[in-house]
């Protein structure tokens, strides 16, 4: 069991490196875009402590990009229906959620195992 565990977490940690070529690069710009379309309800570092702290406003930090890029396509086709999200989603470009994806995906999360 934990020699699983260290096997993925150092497949995850190999994983973190390698660059994605779709995201703009443009941190203050996707930043700014967090604030306004996401940190109300996710937080800025992903954490769901501020207006959506709620069983149904999920934490983000360092969620998988490809996951969020899914979701977030999801709730701006309708495919997933949630009155705030698909709102939201529906006012992102495909580069915006990209970006966004790329934010909340990249942010790292130390562990640490009880003493």
């Amino acid at each position: 069991m934990i020699k699983n565990f260290f096997i993925v977490f150092i497949i995850l940690e190999i994983t973190c490196f390698i660059p994605n070529i779709s995201y703009s690069g443009d941190l203050k710009k996707t930043k700014s875009l967090v604030l306004r379309a996401c940190s109300l309800c996710h937080g800025l570092d992903g954490r769901a402590t501020t207006g959506g702290n709620s069983a149904i406003t999920p934490n983000l930090t360092a969620q998988q990009y490809d996951y969020l890029i899914a979701k977030l396509k999801d709730y701006r086709s309708g495919k997933i229906k949630q009155p705030q999200m698909s709102l939201i989603a529906q006012k992102l470009t495909d580069e915006d959620i990209i970006n966004v994806s790329e934010w909340y995906s990249k942010i790292k999360i130390e562990i640490t195992l009880p003493k």
